[in-house]
Order: C-alpha cells, then sequence, then structure tokens
C-alpha cells in the first residue's frame, strides 16, 4: 500500500512538473498576440506565480484568455510598441494580456535621493506616455512606487507611494482620468537591482504601470469574439 502511495506521488509530481514546463515553454515560444489568446488556457494563477513581481502576477490574474483575450492583447501589442517609441529608455514588456512599463534611471523618469519630484525630463516623457493612455482610453492603469533599502523602512514606504502619487497626479493634469488609476507604494521590499551598489539604487527608485483592459475593452472584445 505504501509502495502504491509512493508511486502515485511520484507520478502526480512528474505530471504537474510537465504542465509547468509545457505552459513556460508555451509562453515563451509564442509571439505576443498569442500570448494574449492562450493565457487562460496556461493557468493564469500557475504563471503568474511563476513569473513573480506584483504587476506581472495581477496582469496575468486578469487575464481572460481565448479569441476575446487575443484582441485584446492585438490592441496591447500596438499600445506597447507606441510607449516604447516615444520612450525609448523605458523598459515596457507585453505581460499576459497587459502591459508592465518599468520607469527608472534608464527611461528619464526617475527620481533622485530621498525625492518624489518629477523633473523637467520625467515630465517631457510622462506627457508623451499620457497621449497614448489618452489614445487608448478603455484601459486601468496601476502605479506600483518603489524606493531603495536607504532609510528607515516605515519612511521609504511612504516616500514609494508618494512617487507613484506624483506620477498619478502628473497623468491627471494631461487629461488621463483618474478614475483610470490605482496608486500603491512598495517601499524597498521589490528591489529590481542590487541594492549594495550605489547604481542599484538608483535604479530602484522607480515607478512601475500596469496597463490591463478595463470592463469596456473586455465587452468590445467578447461581442467582436461571438
Amino acid at each position: 500500500m505504501k509502495i502504491t502511495r509512493r508511486i502515485t506521488s511520484i507520478f502526480l509530481i512528474a505530471a504537474m512538473m510537465m504542465v509547468v514546463n509545457t505552459s513556460c515553454n508555451a509562453i515563451k515560444n509564442s509571439n505576443k498576440t498569442q500570448r494574449g489568446a492562450g493565457i487562460g488556457v496556461a493557468g493564469g494563477a500557475l504563471v503568474g506565480g511563476l513569473i513573480g513581481g506584483n504587476i506581472g502576477g495581477a496582469l496575468i490574474g486578469a487575464a481572460i484568455g481565448g479569441v476575446a483575450g487575443g484582441l485584446i492583447g492585438n490592441q496591447m501589442d500596438k499600445q506597447a510598441k507606441k510607449i516604447e517609441e516615444v520612450v525609448p529608455g523605458a523598459d515596457v514588456k507585453r505581460v499576459g494580456e497587459g502591459i508592465q512599463i518599468i520607469f527608472d534611471d534608464k527611461s528619464g523618469v526617475n527620481f533622485a535621493f530621498n525625492s518624489s519630484d518629477l523633473t523637467a525630463g520625467a515630465k517631457s516623457n510622462l506627457d508623451k506616455v499620457a497621449e497614448i493612455f489618452i489614445e487608448f482610453p478603455d484601459t486601468d492603469l496601476m502605479l506600483e512606487g518603489h524606493t531603495d533599502s536607504t532609510g528607515d523602512d516605515g519612511y521609504n514606504m511612504s516616500l514609494s507611494k508618494k512617487r507613484a502619487d506624483a506620477v498619478a497626479a502628473y497623468l491627471k493634469a494631461q487629461g488621463v482620468a483618474s478614475r483610470r488609476m490605482s496608486v500603491k507604494g512598495f517601499g524597498e521590499t521589490a528591489p529590481r537591482f542590487d541594492n549594495s551598489t550605489k547604481e542599484g539604487q538608483a535604479k530602484n527608485r522607480r515607478v512601475e504601470i500596469g496597463v490591463a483592459a478595463n470592463e469596456q475593452m473586455i465587452e468590445d472584445a467578447k461581442a467582436q469574439a461571438n
């Protein structure tokens, strides 16, 4: 009986690993629009956990999959390409049926040490991004602020929220509807680079934006799919 249980357990584990590997390879090898269409089939929660990251996981968890998801993915492809063109230094990724944008020291939308003030260069780049967000109105925007590890944890949490708030307020001033935006600060809890170096600290002082389909875009995509 014990041997049977062990064999059953081994087969279950092997089967689970095959599903994970197949899902990851399928996603890695697919094109962007196919990822939009297929992500729901692969299992949003599982893949989101494997990829990691707050915005990445949220975007994958929000995917609806199927033909409608593919139509949404096609729209996101167009939007992501435009963002890459106007802010070439930003890290723009297509994740699931959405877009993840990372503004760090390479993008020109970054922050000085202990500051949440937007520079003239940051405002100029956000002007360009705001125009694209207005061109594609049927999306929700998730704004996340981050800091380096220097200083008090509680202070950094507050500072990161101020940075995300500063970007949200500027986008609103340029005509992006505030109802589309949600804002959260993560302090120093989600670094992307090594905080033991000055270069890594500068890169970690950043704001990330997730772009996801809103209810209107989802309903329109479902109508087209039918």
